[in-house]
């Protein structure tokens, strides 16, 4: 009888075999390391748009909770400052008020002086951060500024504040900026509605304060920052007494 044939691969079919596999094998793994990437993309983004929303909606609130405070400037514990003069500071790089909004205790917690303010970045561009101070009242908030006297900055006659400084307490409400600058709405309900990038009169409050804002990278994956325009809903003139 002769012997049957026994089947069983050759070393070729071997190495072709293995080809292949390690072919699958190599497919796979760039398919998976692409969703990873993609995946960890999405994730970057999604956080960038949730902190732009979060800073978007603070600033909105500290804004839509302006107070309108008369301050006695220059006071100190053991001497009254002068007469009362409006507390607010608006310039293109800094706008200083006092809102019944915080970052810490929302719209509950005690009303804070926050100092809104532009900072250069060591690595280009610039950020804008935010201070908040308690606030204990006209003599208090007069600790914080010095009497009026003539602004070179704005041209006008109005109190005079320190430049606010960055600190380990201040928050980063938005990075990695081109540009930041602060507009302020002049609005006296009959002749006069224009926005200006410094706050000139102390005779009426503005009606709204606008953050313009540009990414310092403006790619795609990296989200364009925001314009934020904030309403100041104020029907009293600054000093004027609210009747019985």
């Amino acid at each position: 009888m002769r012997r049957g044939r026994q089947s069983g691969l050759t070393l070729i079919e071997v190495l072709i075999a293995v080809t292949l596999v390690s072919l699958l094998s190599g497919g796979m793994l760039f398919a998976l390391r692409a969703a990873v990437s993609a995946l960890e993309s999405s994730e970057r983004r999604i956080g960038s748009l949730r902190r732009a929303s979060g800073a978007q909606r603070i600033l909105q609130q500290q804004i839509a909770g302006f107070l309108p405070v008369m301050a006695r400037c220059g006071g100190s514990p053991v001497e009254q400052g002068g007469p009362p003069v409006m507390f607010f500071q608006g310039l293109p790089g800094v706008a200083r008020f006092v809102t019944a909004y915080s970052i810490q205790g929302g719209a509950r917690g005690r009303p804070q002086v926050v100092e809104l303010f532009v900072a250069p970045r060591p690595e280009g561009g610039v950020r804008l951060l935010v201070n908040e101070i308690p606030y204990t009242g006209p003599a208090g908030a007069g600790f914080l500024c010095r009497p009026p006297a003539p602004d070179p900055a704005t041209g006008g006659f109005m109190p005079v504040f320190p430049p606010p400084l960055p600190g380990p307490r201040s928050f980063v409400l938005a990075d990695r900026l081109a540009y930041c600058r602060f507009l302020y709405l002049e609005d006296d309900m009959v002749y006069r509605q224009e926005w200006a990038p410094a706050w000139k009169r102390m005779d009426l409050w503005p009606a709204a304060i606008r953050i313009e804002m540009a990414s310092l990278d403006p790619s795609p994956g990296s989200p364009a920052a925001v314009t934020v325009t904030g309403r100041i809903r104020q029907n009293r003139l600054p000093g004027e007494m609210y009747e019985p």
